[in-house]
C-alpha cells in the first residue's frame, strides 16, 4: 500500500507539471485573442508551439505509460483511477501523432487566428483560405491516426463530445429541423409581431460594461477568481479552477450583444469555478463535454437571460444604465422584442428559435470538408446557399457570412454539433429542474443561487468523473430527447406570436 501511495504521489506531480504547461498555454491563448500587439502574433505563436509540445511529450512519455499501466487495476481512490483512465486515453490518441507534427499544427493554429482576424475585419476569405486548407488537412490526418468506425468526422467529434457520432446527429437534426421549421412557418404567418424599433438607441460601452458585471455577479460569478474582458469573438477560458475569465464585444448601437453575449459565457464559467476543488491539477478538472458546457451557457442565456420573469425582475436595474430611448418603453414590449424571431447572418446574434439552424448549415459543411466530399476555396458559396435555404437570407458578404466563427480558425472540428446538443441538454435539465423547483419564481425573485447550486450538485462539481451522456441519464433519468426543446420553444413563442 505504502509502495501504491508513493507511485500515486509521484502521478500527481506529473499531472502538476502538466497543469502548468496547459495554464500557461491558455493564458498565451487569452493574450492572443484580446491584447497582444499585431506584430506579437508570430513569435507567441511559436511560443506556444514549444509548449504544446512539451505538453504533448508529457502526455505520450514512457513515465506517463508506466503510471497507466501501474495504477490502472491498484488504486482504490476514485479520482485517480479516473485521472488514469483520461489519461489513458489521451496517451493511446496522442501518441499516434507525431511531435513534429503536433507542434507545426499548433503553431499553425495561432497563425490561422491571427490571420482569419485579418480575413475578417477586411471580409476577404483568401486570406484564410490556405491555412484553412492547412487544418483541413491536419485534422484528416489526425482522424486517420487516431481511427474510425463508420465515418472519419466520429474521429473529430469525439474531441468534443465523446458517445455520439454523425449517426447520432444525422438522426436528431433533420428532425429537430423540421420542428424548427414549421414554428418558424407559424410565426411569419402571425400578425402579432414585437416591434424591435424599442430596442434602438445609442448605448455607450461602459454602461453596457456596468450592468453585466452586475448580471454576472447576480448569477454567482466569482471576480475573486475571474474578469471581464473584451475581444472581436467572445470566449470563456479556465487557467485554472480559481482563474476562469470571460470576455465579450460591445455593440454600442444594439446591448444585446453583450447583454445576452456575456450571460452565456458566465454560464460556461459558473461550471468551470464549481467544479469539485479535488479535481484541481489533474486532467479531470474541466468540463466534460462541450455540449455538456453549452448546456449551461445556453440554459443561462436563454431559459434564464431571454425569460420574461428575468425581465419582470432585472428591467428596472436595466433601465438605471439604458440611454433616455428606454426610459418609456414598457416592460412587455420590451421583453417581445428581445425575443423577436428573424433569420440572421450573425450566429451569436441570432434568436433561439433559428440558432440551431446556425449549427446544422456548419455541421453539413465541416462533416463534407472532412469526408472530403467539398473543397475549402467552395465554403463561400456553399455557405451563402445554405444560409438561403435553411434561413432565407444570404449574407452580404464574407463578413457575415463564413468567416464570422472563430473555430475554424483554431482546427476545432467536431466542435459546432456541441451547440445544438448543448441547447437540447439544457431544455432536458430545465425540465428536470422545474419538477423540483419553480424556476420562474425563482428567476423573478433574483434568487439564482438555488438554481446555480441545483446545477453545481448535478453537473458542475463532477468535471470529467462523469461522460456527458451518463450526466445527461443520471439527472434526467432519460437519455437525449430533443421533445424537450420544441416542447420549451412552441410554448414560449405561441405566447409571444399569438399562434
Amino acid at each position: 500500500m505504502e509502495n501504491t501511495y508513493l507511485i500515486e504521489k509521484d502521478f500527481k506531480e506529473l499531472l502538476k507539471e502538466q497543469s502548468a504547461y496547459k495554464e500557461a498555454i491558455a493564458l498565451a491563448h487569452w493574450d492572443m485573442r484580446t491584447k497582444i500587439p499585431k506584430k506579437g502574433v508570430e513569435q507567441r505563436s511559436e511560443v506556444v508551439g514549444f509548449l504544446a509540445e512539451k505538453l504533448h511529450q508529457l502526455e505520450t512519455s514512457e513515465k506517463m505509460k508506466y503510471f497507466i499501466d501501474v495504477l490502472k487495476d491498484n488504486t482504490k481512490d476514485d479520482i485517480i483511477r479516473k485521472t488514469v483512465e483520461e489519461c489513458e486515453q489521451n496517451y493511446e490518441r496522442n501518441r499516434k501523432i507525431p511531435h513534429d507534427e503536433f507542434k507545426e499544427y499548433v503553431m499553425l493554429q495561432s497563425k490561422s487566428e491571427a490571420i482569419w482576424q485579418e480575413a475578417r475585419e477586411k471580409s476577404d476569405f483568401t486570406l484564410f483560405q490556405p491555412y484553412l486548407e492547412k487544418l483541413v488537412d491536419y485534422n484528416k490526418k489526425f482522424a486517420n491516426y487516431w481511427g474510425y468506425e463508420k465515418n472519419i468526422y466520429d474521429a473529430l467529434l469525439h474531441n468534443y463530445e465523446p458517445g455520439v457520432t454523425t449517426e447520432t446527429l444525422d438522426q436528431v437534426f433533420p428532425a429537430l429541423r423540421n420542428s424548427l421549421t414549421g414554428l418558424l412557418d407559424k410565426i411569419n404567418q402571425s400578425n402579432v409581431k414585437p416591434d424591435p424599433q424599442v430596442l434602438k438607441g445609442h448605448f455607450p460601452k461602459t454602461k453596457q460594461e456596468a450592468f453585466t458585471l452586475d448580471i454576472l455577479e447576480k448569477m454567482g460569478y466569482d471576480f475573486s477568481s475571474g474578469r471581464l474582458d473584451e475581444t472581436i469573438h467572445p470566449f470563456a477560458i479556465s487557467l485554472n479552477i480559481n482563474d476562469v475569465r470571460v470576455t465579450t464585444r460591445y455593440d454600442e448601437e444594439d446591448f444585446r450583444m453583450a447583454v445576452f453575449g456575456t450571460i452565456h459565457e458566465g454560464g460556461h464559467a459558473l461550471y468551470e469555478q464549481n467544479i469539485n476543488r479535488n479535481l484541481a491539477s489533474t486532467p479531470l478538472a474541466t468540463g466534460t463535454s462541450m455540449g455538456i458546457h453549452e448546456s449551461q451557457s445556453l440554459f443561462w442565456e436563454n431559459f434564464v437571460g431571454r425569460s420574461e420573469s428575468f425581465w419582470s425582475s432585472h428591467y428596472e436595474l436595466f433601465k438605471n444604465y439604458a440611454p433616455e430611448a428606454f426610459q418609456s418603453v414598457p416592460l412587455n414590449q420590451f421583453y417581445r422584442a428581445v425575443n423577436e424571431v428573424k433569420p440572421s447572418f450573425i450566429r451569436i446574434e441570432a434568436d433561439e428559435l433559428t440558432y440551431p439552424l446556425h449549427i446544422m448549415i456548419r455541421y453539413e459543411l465541416e462533416k463534407a470538408l472532412i469526408n472530403g466530399e467539398i473543397d475549402v476555396k467552395d465554403l463561400p458559396g456553399l455557405w451563402n446557399e445554405k444560409m438561403k435555404d435553411y434561413l432565407g437570407i444570404v449574407p452580404p458578404s464574407d463578413k457575415e457570412g463564413v468567416l464570422q466563427d472563430i473555430h475554424w480558425s483554431g482546427g476545432d472540428f467536431g466542435y459546432f454539433p456541441s451547440y445544438a446538443l448543448g441547447y437540447m441538454y439544457a431544455a432536458q435539465f430545465n425540465h428536470t429542474l422545474n419538477k423540483e423547483m419553480n424556476v420562474n419564481n425563482l428567476i423573478a425573485s433574483g434568487e439564482f443561487h438555488q438554481i446555480r447550486e441545483w446545477f453545481t450538485k448535478h453537473v458542475h462539481q463532477f468535471g470529467k468523473m462523469k461522460k456527458p451522456l451518463e450526466i445527461v441519464n443520471d439527472v434526467t433519468g432519460e437519455s437525449l430527447d430533443a421533445k424537450y426543446l420544441v416542447d420549451y420553444l412552441t410554448k414560449k413563442y405561441s405566447g409571444i406570436y399569438q399562434f
